[in-house]
């Protein structure tokens, strides 16, 4: 058998827990210089998922804790569905997917890796991008690093939100 190491995971893995963990959408936007935020509203931001599964995976997210959009204010809802939609436009200009998957996984029964802070995943998506190493061997194969895919995404961010 093959394997494909990928020891950067250890932390996380060593870590994960669904217990008393600080929330890490609560963390992120309270960091004044997150490496993975995409850019920051006023009430939301938009934010590379650490463990994506594709190239160019990001999630728009409240500042605020809030499990759900029927607990967020109207003005977080704007800003929240602002930033998607910037979102699909850049990764729609920076990585031309055939089709970008978007939608909110609420609560561990739907999936939801973080609970009850609400968050928009939004993933691009290419026909022939389920291979092999992700259906047999659990393990995505990312032909970008984490960093590459801020650089190309946060001018194209900067430029949407000056263009409101």
């Amino acid at each position: 058998m093959e394997r494909l190491w990928s020891p950067w995971r250890l932390k996380y893995v060593a870590g994960a827990s669904f217990g008393d963990a600080p929330c890490v959408f609560c963390a992120a936007g309270a960091s004044a210089q997150h490496e993975l935020i995409l850019i920051r509203g006023r009430l939301c931001y938009a934010i590379l998922n650490l463990y994506p599964y594709n190239s160019g995976h990001l999630m728009v997210a409240p500042v605020r804790h809030v499990a759900n959009l029927a607990t967020t204010t109207r003005e977080e809802r704007d800003e929240l569905m602002r930033l998607t939609r910037h979102a699909d436009m850049a990764l729609t200009e920076a990585y031309t997917p055939q089709v970008i998957n978007d939608g909110n996984i609420l609560g561990r029964p739907a999936g939801a890796g973080v609970l009850d802070h609400l968050h928009i995943h939004l993933v691009p998506r290419w026909n022939g991008d389920t291979n092999f190493m992700t259906v047999v061997g659990e393990t995505r194969v990312l032909p970008e690093d984490l960093a590459s895919s801020a650089n190309k995404l946060r001018p194209i961010f900067e430029r949407l939100a000056a263009g409101e």
